[in-house]
This record gives C-alpha cells, sequence and structure tokens, in this order.
C-alpha cells in the first residue's frame, strides 16, 4: 500500500522519519513516498487534507481535527528553550511592531501573537526573517528550528518563547511545538498499523543517532552537522520524541485550553479524544 508522508525538511523531522527510509524498519506492506516541505506550506496542505500522514504544527491541530487524528510520535517539544524572538541590538520595540513570523497556522505564531496583539505581522519562510530583521524590513522576527542556535551577531533576544510560554500556562510545562497527524479516512487497523511503524522509526533513529546522523550529513540531507547538529537534535529529536506522555499531553490540552480562550478554536478539545484508539487492536485480536 502506497503512503504519503509530508514532513518539513528541518534536522528533527529528517531525523525522526529517516530510520525509516533507510530499511532500519518493518514497514510491512507499506510504500512510503516522503515529501519535505516548510512547516506552514504542510499546515496550509493539512488544512486542505492533501496528504494521509504529515507533520503538523500543533497549534494548528484543533481545526483539522475532524479530518485528522493526532498521533503519538515524532513530537517535538521545548523544554528550558524554544523559538526566539530577535531584533537589532539595543532597538526598542514599539506596541505596533513590524513582527515576522514563520507562518498564521504555527504554533510560536499563536503564542506570540497573543503577546504583541497590536503588532503589524508579516508572514514569511522562516529561513527569511533573520536577514529580514538584519535588513531592518521588520523590527522583529521569531526565529524557528535550527535558527535559535547561530544568527547574525548584530541580533540579540527580546524575548524568549519558553518564558512566555510559562506565563501563559501558569506552570512549568514542556512547550508543544510540533507533530505528526494521519487522516482519519484511512481503516482503524490500517492506522494503528502505520502509527506504530511511526514508532518504531522514530524510536530505532534515537537508539542509532550517531550512525543516522552520520548519514544524513553524508547525503547532505541537513543543513547543519557535528556538535551543532548533536544539539539541535538532543533538544528536539530525542527519547521524548518518541511517544507523547503524560505530561506532553497535559502541555497538549493546556496549549488547546489557551488557545479557546483567546478565540483561535471554535471548541475546547481534549488531546487524548483524539489519539487512534489501539485499544481496537487488542479486541480485533481476542
Amino acid at each position: 500500500m502506497d503512503i504519503k508522508i509530508a514532513h518539513s525538511p528541518d534536522a528533527d523531522d529528517i531525523f525522526m522519519y529517516y530510520a525509516i527510509k533507510f530499511g532500519w524498519v518493518d514497514t510491512k506492506d507499506y510504500n512510503f513516498e516522503n515529501y519535505a516541505l516548510d512547516i506552514e506550506t504542510l499546515n496550509v496542505k493539512a488544512l486542505e487534507n492533501e496528504f494521509p500522514v504529515t507533520a503538523i504544527s500543533f497549534a494548528l491541530y484543533p481545526k483539522i481535527r475532524d479530518e485528522y487524528a493526532l498521533l503519538r510520535t515524532a513530537v517535538s517539544f521545548g523544554q528550558g528553550y524554544g523559538p526566539k524572538l530577535i531584533k537589532k541590538k539595543g532597538k526598542r520595540l514599539r506596541d505596533n511592531l513590524k513582527l515576522a513570523l514563520s507562518g498564521e497556522n504555527t504554533t510560536n505564531a499563536m503564542l506570540i501573537r497573543l503577546r504583541y496583539p497590536n503588532a503589524r505581522i508579516k508572514y514569511m519562510n522562516f529561513l527569511e526573517i533573520e536577514q529580514a530583521v538584519v535588513r531592518g524590513e521588520v523590527d522583529a522576527g521569531v526565529l524557528i528550528h535550527e535558527s535559535i542556535l547561530d544568527f547574525d551577531k548584530s541580533l540579540e533576544v527580546e524575548l524568549e518563547l519558553w518564558e512566555w510560554w510559562l506565563e501563559l500556562a501558569g506552570k512549568e510545562l514542556p512547550l508543544p511545538l510540533g507533530g505528526m497527524a494521519l487522516r482519519r479516512s484511512l481503516p482503524l487497523n490500517r492506522a494503528i498499523e502505520l502509527e506504530d511503524i511511526l514508532i518504531e522509526g522514530v524510536r530505532a533513529a534515537v537508539e542509532r543517532k550517531k550512525e543516522l546522523s552520520d548519514l544524513l550529513v553524508e547525503k547532505n540531507l541537513v543543513r547543519i552537522e557535528d556538535k551543532m547538529l548533536e544539539q539541535y537534535l538532543n533538544m528536539y529529536a530525542s527519547d521524548e520524541s518518541i511517544t507523547l506522555s503524560p505530561l506532553q499531553i497535559e502541555a497538549l490540552d493546556k496549549l488547546f485550553e489557551i488557545g479557546h480562550k483567546h478565540g483561535e478554536y471554535d471548541c475546547l478539545i481534549k488531546t487524548e479524544d483524539y489519539l487512534i484508539p489501539k485499544e481496537y487492536k487488542k479486541y480485533r485480536q481476542l
């Protein structure tokens, strides 16, 4: 069975998928075709119901809940770190600042809009944000993915999204950033099999991290390497990425609660109600 899987070209997504691509996991009768697209493009295509399995920003999920189930694996959370709002050194930001964000549906965009409700927002590809701030096209911008590790020396951090998240959440919870979703039109037994394969793919990647990282660099599949790649994967593609933990589920519920409170969603949802019901597998075997 052919299955299209869409993910971002960022090091963590590439890392979490390519153990499957390299044949390290039993994929049963599935033939996976992967598509690497920037995260906001993936969000838009999820709204259009294009891919059967796709990476998404967690903040998007309540808007696609009727068409997609939320997967338990390939998740990225910040713990003491996350996207950064950067500006020119010494620049004072006004209430109506010109602000560059990586996409309307991204998690960082939703949270930053709550912090700067009067900002004049310009959405652009995340790879363009740093230079837009350097050139003065915008007053500030949010860096995501690998960009948070190394940016122009003329810039400084105005706000750590992690700190703003803690203020919004009211307690210390991991910062939900991105995960994966699976189209509900797939038969339930297929959905369970696909999630299990993806879980094993992430587990294999984490267990063979050095080997896989070296292969990704050798094949020019990632934008960073060596110590920076190791640091980035330790942040966003670790044991905590294999399957959702109770604490991560609590954090997702808090994100959805915050979004609903501020009018981002039409109803309040609970994460566990939208996961694939794994108990079906047990009942079929009775």
